[in-house]
């Protein structure tokens, strides 16, 4: 008997418990991940910090890393390695880790007879698995990434399917005229970064299914399992963790913090603020998630005192900005508050923060597994507990002037 193309992959994945649905660990075994590895790949590199380098076919790893639950980046800036010499800056598109894969398909809860949309082809791999579960006509699939999708046809035909792979932006409606209409599924592999595209949900049938990364703030993305309601909404709760890169047109401002902050920039106010500081860092993923949301675009960076000061033992600089201009420093000292700060643009940032922690505290301090997601057509919201838990920090607006 001849051994099925995934044998090794889906052996592994059994053995680490990754797969409990026939239907996927079938699909597993008969898929060939190899077929779907580029002959480049991209790994970080460890003589320049930052950059990503190439491994071709010539790397004995290269052939074993298909086969082993490893996510592999397959594509670096957009294509156009912008880094010296060839290395890569940012990875644009990858073979995800085989068992946040499969944990995605599972909570698709899908059977045969179910219409998919898939999110972000890639190289197609995740594509020939929906394919060989329901079969190529009740798939398709969307990329921006023309050269992408030219690839992961060929990709799959080689592999013996023939799905619909659109080369268009999967974030907003596709065309009626592209044989899509409606789905009974829908399985997103890139994130959706602080909004959820409401195009999703128009089109899946009432009780339908939206498994999607999702991220906000500066904590790694978590997977969110959605249920479209027959009122046009979707809405259900954050089941895993899942760090994916972002919807290509929902990219966040690349500027690092430094320069979104120009502290001898006229207009610059000094004042004080009882936020205490160090809230921004309090490294409790429930909490990252809400201050991710509610103060939308934030970045901040900790400058602890130098340790041969011990009379600025546990003081702390603290810098939060956004890219639309808006920034401030407090300047955390154990002995408590107010804290002297400086702030310039047009939000308030330590008041959205502050607001943002009274009302997190309200609902309890809940973690990432009480919080979930609902998607209307006025946007994306996070609740706690329930769906009517949203959350919503009070009196920011008038903070803000």
């Amino acid at each position: 008997m001849t051994t099925p193309p995934g044998a090794r992959l889906a052996r592994a994945l059994t053995i680490a418990g990754q797969v409990i649905d026939p239907q996927w660990h079938r699909a597993i075994l008969a898929v060939d991940r190899a077929q779907f590895v580029p002959d480049t790949v991209w790994v970080t590199s460890t003589d320049h910090p930052g950059y990503y380098v190439p491994v071709t076919r010539d790397d004995p790893d290269h052939a074993s890393w298909a086969h082993e639950d490893y996510a592999l980046a397959t594509q670096v800036d957009d294509g156009r390695p912008a880094g010296a010499h060839g290395r890569g800056r940012r990875v644009t598109s990858s073979l995800s880790q085989p068992s946040l894969v499969v944990a995605m398909l599972q909570q698709l809860d899908a059977v045969v007879g179910h219409r998919v949309l898939e999110i972000g082809t890639g190289t197609g791999y995740n594509t020939a698995l929906l394919c060989h579960v329901f079969g190529e006509k009740a798939v398709v699939s969307a990329e921006i990434d023309k050269e992408l999708a030219r690839v992961a046809v060929v990709n799959l035909a080689r592999a013996g399917y023939a799905p619909t792979v659109l080369d268009t932006d999967g974030s907003g409606p596709l065309e009626v005229g592209e044989g899509t209409g409606m789905f009974h599924r829908v399985l997103s592999t890139v994130a959706a970064c602080g909004r959820i595209p409401h195009a999703w949900v128009r089109q899946v049938w009432p009780g339908g299914v939206i498994v999607t990364p999702f991220e906000v703030g500066n904590v790694p993305g978590v997977l969110v399992r959605l249920v479209v309601q027959e009122d046009g909404t979707a809405t259900g709760p954050i089941v895993d963790d899942a760090a994916f890169m972002v919807l290509r047109s929902q990219r966040p401002d690349p500027r690092r913090l430094r320069e979104l902050v120009e502290e001898d920039a006229p207009g610059v106010r000094a004042g004080s603020t009882d936020v205490n500081p160090r809230l921004v860092a309090y490294r409790n993923q429930g909490w990252q998630l809400v201050l991710g949301h509610l103060v939308p675009d934030l970045r901040y960076a900790v400058y602890e005192a130098a340790e041969d000061r011990p009379e600025w033992a546990g003081k702390a600089s603290v810098y939060v900005a956004t890219p639309d201009g808006s920034w401030a420093l407090g300047e955390y000292v154990p002995a408590g508050g107010p804290y002297t700060t400086k702030r310039a643009g047009p939000r308030d940032l330590w008041a959205e923060i502050g607001a943002a922690w009274e009302e997190w505290t309200r609902w309890g301090k809940p973690g990432r597994d009480q919080l979930g997601v609902t998607v209307d057509q006025e946007g994306t919201h996070l609740w706690a507990d329930a769906p009517a838990g949203v959350l919503r920090p009070l009196g920011t607006a008038a903070a803000a002037g």
